[in-house]
């Protein structure tokens, strides 16, 4: 839901995920979207925007120049690997292809005070005009009630801005896609890498409209990989990247991109103490998106499997706390009522435990691997469901009471909510 609060116009909501911190999707936490008076003002009314001078402080001819060819040397970073990192060469090639995106939300797109604005970023994807940004940039509202802005538009780095139409929203990986008339606009896409590719320690650029201010870099590295992170649905995001580089309200959708320039990821939440960034953001998957945009295209709409289980991890220590013969697996804390799980017999804990300080569901089915693949932590579960369709039978191995059994399991659609 937009931010209804008058007294803090620029700053967005957010509900506790640990302590003095949140989970900020930037733009906006709750319900997807934090206002800027940049773009409100957009709508309303012309902006005008005031430049800056510079001089120099030099007394000679020589030392200017050498001013000037210190300034006209790009920047370069080297790799752990060795390759050279240029943020300036990847941001030369690339801004071309970054948008500002700009939501309108009137009529049943609303909130409950009237039309409502948003912003944010996206990258071009080809040149058929497809460009791509986060879900909670395009659409507003909670659960199976989400619906695209009334209004989209798209604003190039040469000022064009073009009215974009949603093909459709994914909010389970919350991803969106649009589409604009590539008569109308110079298009340079930007390449996509492999996410499964990307390793901890590894540089990174970020390109996107922090606050409206639009095109806008910054740097970092992958701080690490596999991350859950929220979406906009009761299920996460797996496989999320996390990165030091600075991620603001407004620079949901804006790509992450590698040495090569090419999109890793799409910037899409942070974790914040303050509203705004705490070196701690975190983007959905290049490989996730593809995944999206494929079934958007086709259909409008992403559908994910779903088996219906919350699941802890099992690890040593609390292996042999319990007698399990297994280091490593999802322990099922509970089943939902109905779901696939349940209806293939899966068995959620009976008994709570404190061990090393957290409680443990105890007492149910421990899953050790899932269509052959080992779990070695409990989110390899979510994340393998979330490859599969739904339809789809997948295979689990389980110690149950002390013995190794196979279960079948048939996925179902996934819902948007659990209730």
């Amino acid at each position: 839901m937009p931010n209804d609060d008058p007294s803090f116009p620029n700053s967005c909501s957010a509900s506790p995920r640990g302590a003095g911190s949140s989970l900020i999707p930037a733009p906006c936490r709750r319900g997807g979207f934090c206002w800027s008076p940049v773009l409100l003002l957009l709508v309303v009314a012309a902006l005008v925007l005031a430049g800056c001078g510079s001089g120099s402080d030099s007394d000679s001819a020589s030392d200017s120049g050498k001013q000037s060819s210190a300034k006209s040397a790009e920047p370069v970073i080297l790799s752990s690997d060795g390759t050279e990192f240029s943020p300036s060469r990847i941001y030369k090639e690339a801004v071309p292809g970054v948008v500002s995106v700009r939501s309108i939300f009137t009529g049943k797109s609303a909130g409950p005070f009237g039309p409502q604005a948003a912003g944010g970023s996206g990258f071009v994807l080809n040149d058929d005009g497809e460009i791509v940004t986060n879900a909670h940039v395009i659409s507003n509202g909670e659960g199976d009630d989400r619906v695209p802005a009334s209004q989209v538009y798209a604003e190039f780095t040469d000022g064009n801005v073009l009215p974009a139409k949603v093909v459709g929203f994914d909010p389970f990986a919350d991803v969106g896609l649009l589409q604009v008339d590539p008569a109308d606009a110079d298009l340079d896409p930007v390449g996509l890498a492999d996410s499964d590719q990307v390793v901890v320690g590894q540089p990174i650029a970020v390109i996107g409209s922090p606050f409206g201010q639009n095109q806008s870099l910054s740097t970092g590295i992958v701080s690490q990989t596999g991350r859950s992170v929220m979406s906009l649905t009761d299920f996460q995001i797996e496989g999320a990247i996390q990165t030091d580089a600075s991620i603001n309200p407004g620079n949901s959708g804006g790509p992450m991109l590698d040495g090569n320039g090419d999109v890793i990821g799409i910037s899409q939440q942070m974790s914040s103490g303050s509203g705004s960034s705490d070196g701690v953001g975190f983007g959905v998957p290049v490989n996730s998106i593809k995944r999206s945009v494929e079934q958007l295209r086709e259909n409008g709409e992403a559908r994910y499997a779903y088996i219906g289980v919350s699941t802890q991890p099992l690890y040593p220590q609390l292996a042999e706390k319990l007698g399990i013969d297994a280091e490593r697996g999802a322990i099922v804390a509970q089943v939902v009522d109905g779901s696939p799980a349940a209806k293939a017999g899966l068995r959620g804990g009976d008994e709570k435990i404190r061990f090393q300080g957290s409680q443990f569901d105890t007492g149910g089915d421990v899953i050790v691997s899932a269509d052959g693949e080992k779990i070695d932590r409990a989110e390899d579960l979510g994340r393998i469901v979330s490859t599969l369709e739904p339809g789809k039978t997948i295979r689990l191995e389980v110690i149950r009471d002390g013995k190794t059994e196979t279960v079948e399991v048939e996925l179902d659609d996934r819902p948007t909510s659990i209730r």
